[in-house]
C-alpha cells in the first residue's frame, strides 16, 4: 500500500498507509479523529527506484513525446551510417556471387548462411 499525506484542519500535516482504490477519499486524523483531506506536500520518492527502473521510465517518458532520431543530419540519411547510397563509398559490393547465383559475404560473418 502507498503513503498518502492527509492535513487535518486542527493537528496539521501526517501520513498514512491506504488503498490505491481509495486514495481520494478522507482519511481520519491519529490524534483527534476528525476526517482529513488527502494533500501533496512533497514529491513521490523516484531517487529510492532502482537505476534500472528509473532508466525505464525515462526511457518511456522519452519516447511518448520525441522520436529517438531527431537532427537534421540523421533526417538527411534515414539509412543510417553505412548504407552504400549514403556513405559515399564506391558502391562497390561486398557480396560474392557464386555460379548458381547466391550472394554471400565472406569478410561479414562467415557463420550465417546467405538466401
Amino acid at each position: 500500500m502507498p503513503l498518502y499525506e492527509y492535513d487535518c484542519p486542527s493537528c496539521g500535516p501526517f501520513d498514512a498507509l491506504g488503498r490505491v482504490a481509495t486514495s481520494a477519499e478522507p482519511h481520519d486524523c491519529p490524534c483527534c479523529g476528525a476526517a482529513s483531506p488527502r494533500v501533496i506536500r512533497t514529491m513521490p520518492a523516484v531517487l529510492a527506484m532502482d537505476a534500472g527502473r528509473r532508466q525505464a521510465h525515462a526511457t518511456n517518458e522519452r519516447s511518448a513525446h520525441a522520436p529517438a532520431v531527431s537532427t537534421a543530419e540523421s533526417r538527411a540519411h534515414p539509412h543510417g551510417p553505412g548504407c552504400a547510397c549514403c556513405s559515399g563509398s564506391s558502391g562497390k559490393s561486398r557480396a560474392v556471387t557464386g555460379a548458381d547465383g547466391s550472394k554471400a559475404f565472406p569478410t561479414d560473418r562467415p557463420w550465417m548462411i546467405s538466401h
